[in-house]
């Protein structure tokens, strides 16, 4: 059969040909777009938190590139290999010093990132907590580029009432914004502090007996009693982040290291756990302020706590 030209080729040839023109810019678009994809800068942020706060704080500083990323999921996944453009940690300072498990955390991780920043979230007083921060981490091999804090309601039930706390206005949005503005100016700056807040963290460590290397690392049992108010709802066994309550024959029982993060206490719907009376620990010498007042952050769903700490 005598072949159809077009354009002085055979039609077989000029359609191979436009099969290979779309094919080709078929591929070229698929590299535009992984192109325009590597563009896109991507964020992690860790966070650890029992009350909510400073879970809020990590979704308010995350844009549609971010990955929000629980410390207590990464230690129960054993993943401690994180690599994104920037790399971020919001935590609670207790004492002035991190979470015992963020801190073991960093001393593990491998954070490959262009910029490093941190978000040290407190009620009251600071002291030197960015200090503390950049020393753990520059020990670690892992220091941060940008390191702030930021005032929130303040959780520590011994020394404080949860139902005035939430009636102060600790300028969050203003907090916010300023943070924002440097990060996206990737600001490289750690937040000053005072030789005397130095001073005021050294009688802060000399008062408690607490250990600098290892913070906050206490016993649940020690320190929390269930009571009969309990009706067994299980909700303790899914925020504590060390996995230390567990639902028993005998009801709900207690034991193991311990952050001293209160996600246990605080988000209790019975109000069924209460500190035990220990007169002679400088930590629980005058009990507790409010037994009847509980925080949660407002803006944080029980579930999403459950979510972050589960084990």
């Amino acid at each position: 059969m005598e072949k159809e030209h077009t354009g002085g080729i055979s039609r077989r040839s000029a359609l191979k040909r436009m099969g290979a023109f779309i094919a080709g810019t078929a591929a070229w678009g698929m590299t535009s777009l992984t192109g325009c994809g590597k563009t896109e800068k991507k964020r992690i942020i860790l966070y650890f938190t029992g009350t909510g706060n400073c879970l809020y704080v990590a979704r308010q500083l995350a844009d549609e590139h971010t990955e929000l990323l629980s410390i207590p999921q990464l230690v129960k996944e054993k993943r401690y290999e994180l690599e994104a453009d920037e790399i971020g940690i919001v935590y609670p300072i207790y004492g002035h010093m991190p979470p015992n498990m963020v801190r073991e955390y960093i001393k593990r991780a491998k954070l490959a990132a262009g910029y490093k920043f941190a978000v040290l979230t407190y009620g009251r007083r600071k002291c030197n907590a960015v200090g503390i921060w950049d020393e753990i981490t520059q020990r670690a091999g892992c220091p941060f580029d940008y390191i702030t804090t930021m005032i929130m309601v303040d959780n520590w039930l011994p020394n404080f009432d949860m139902a005035e706390e939430m009636k102060l206005d600790k300028q969050i949005p203003e907090s916010l914004k300023r943070i924002t503005s440097d990060l996206q100016a990737k600001r490289h700056w750690h937040e000053p502090f005072s030789d005397d807040e130095r001073r005021q963290h050294e009688g802060f460590m000399a008062y408690t007996g607490l250990d600098p290397e290892v913070g906050f690392l206490m016993r649940s049992e020690k320190y929390f009693a269930v009571t009969d108010a309990c009706i067994d709802c299980g909700i303790c066994t899914e925020v504590c982040p060390r996995g230390n309550y567990k639902l028993t024959s005998q009801g709900v029982k207690t034991e193991g290291d311990c952050d001293f993060c209160f996600a246990c206490i605080q988000n209790c719907p019975q109000k069924a756990i209460q500190f035990k009376s220990l007169p002679d620990d400088p930590l629980l010498a005058r009990g507790e302020i409010n037994p009847n007042a509980r925080y949660r952050n407002e803006h944080v769903s029980l579930w999403s706590i459950k979510e972050a700490n589960r084990q």
